[in-house]
């Protein structure tokens, strides 16, 4: 016997409208996989739009719809979505959505509200596109202690440096091409800056750890800085540049991170390429998995909504909302990492002297020296580092740019 569900979408973009071609077309494949039959009464954008279902340009027809069970919020940003969302819940209406920014910023508040009012909040596509990560952390996995979760968590920033390794080009050739490709948006900076990468680090680490996390806590930064110079040099050590979600324990703290990484030729996630994610979760007794396949997009993301609405369906009482605990978010100063240093000098006596007698005045302990190409009589210095903290490695910098030898610190990159 199927089960009945009747949603409203409010959002009819790029994912909403995906997501209400998917339960147009494939309403019987869905019907005879999962036994639930999704009913979509009204959708709602501020625009007017061909849809085969009731349309309406106020999204309050769909909240205050006695007959919907489910919101689908397919908005994106935290205004009007929040004011949206949380009058849904307070209405008793389940939700479901794949904003990303919205779940980041106000899970506390949204869960709060969903559990005093006997519904759920559903949120596998704010992670991932339409690889299931969220609900296998929930319910597939609660047998482990989840140590650690990383992975590249965005499409559009992995593009680019896949096209700057593998085709050689600038990162504003590579960008401009994953525009026409509809990889990024007009204004891309959400994803080259690293925010929407952020975002999702820290529902990873909300799940996993069942934490509060307050976005102000999260570091990270994006691959506006990494050049061309960046991508070979890392090539001729043995690495790839990837833009990697990071999430941790560290004793009684949590790490979270997003910033450009050295990966090793050798590892998994140095294969993963174009816009496609990798998500590795690592924990005990399980070990080590990895959650790999298209990250972004209408499609798979409207089948991450669709698996939304399944669970719903199916759950006679509403899905569990756990309480989240206050943890300590560990400060990027403290966080402990190998690095990539590359700096301009000219070509004359003292200079690595110099450079040396400034990182040993630190503590920094230097793994790897190698002079690349000269350009006039300034040549560029690939340094590698061993382990060291943060706070240690930007006074040893610090110190370096005083030195008379050294012209420019062009970048610094971690080392996975």
């Amino acid at each position: 016997m199927s089960r009945k569900i009747t949603i409203g979408i409010i959002g009819l973009g790029n994912i909403g409208s995906a997501l209400a071609g998917v339960l147009s077309t494939n309403h019987q494949v869905i019907l005879r996989n999962s036994g639930v039959d999704i009913r979509v009464k009204k959708v709602c954008d501020i625009k007017k739009r061909k849809t085969p279902f009731s349309f309406t340009s106020n999204p309050y027809d769909i909240i205050n719809d006695p007959e919907i069970d489910v919101v689908v919020e397919c908005i994106g940003g935290v205004n009007p979505a929040l004011k949206l969302v949380l009058a849904a819940l307070y209405n008793s209406k389940h939700v479901v959505t794949p904003n990303k920014e919205l779940v980041a910023k106000h899970m506390k508040q949204l869960q709060k509200v969903a559990g005093e009012n006997k519904v759920s909040l559903m949120f596998e596509a704010s992670v991932g596109g339409g690889i299931p990560i969220i609900q296998p952390i929930k319910e597939c996995l609660p047998a482990n202690n989840i140590t650690e979760i990383y992975g590249i968590v965005n499409g559009t920033t992995n593009y680019i440096l896949s096209q700057m390794t593998e085709a050689g080009k600038e990162f504003s050739d590579a960008l401009k091409e994953a525009q026409a490709k509809g990889y990024a948006e007009p204004n891309p900076s959400a994803d080259i800056n690293g925010n929407d990468a952020a975002y999702k680090a820290a529902i990873l680490a909300s799940v996993a750890f069942q934490i509060e996390v307050n976005m102000k806590d999260v570091y990270f930064e994006g691959i506006t800085k990494v050049a061309q110079e960046d991508i070979q040099y890392a090539a001729d050590i043995g690495y790839l540049i990837k833009l990697l979600a990071i999430t941790k324990k560290v004793g009684k703290e949590v790490e979270i991170r997003v910033h450009p990484t050295l990966v090793p030729k050798w590892h998994p996630l140095a294969a993963v390429s174009d816009n496609y994610n990798a998500i590795y979760v690592k924990g005990t007794p399980m070990g080590e998995l990895m959650f790999y396949g298209q990250g972004a997009g209408g499609g798979p993301t409207a089948s991450a909504l669709v698996a939304d609405l399944i669970s719903i369906a199916h759950c006679s009482l509403p899905i569990t909302h756990y309480s989240l605990l206050k943890s300590k978010i560990r400060n990027i100063s403290q966080v402990q990492s190998r690095y990539y240093i590359r700096l301009q000098a000219p070509d004359r006596y003292g200079v690595l002297a110099g450079i040396s007698k400034a990182f040993a005045k630190k503590k920094v302990s230097i793994a790897a020296v190698v002079q690349k190409e000269m350009v006039g009589n300034v040549a560029t210095i690939v340094i590698m580092v061993h382990t060291v903290a943060e706070r240690n490695l930007k006074a040893a910098l610090a110190e370096v740019k005083k030195l008379s030898v050294v012209r420019k610190v062009c970048n610094v990159i971690r080392i996975v």
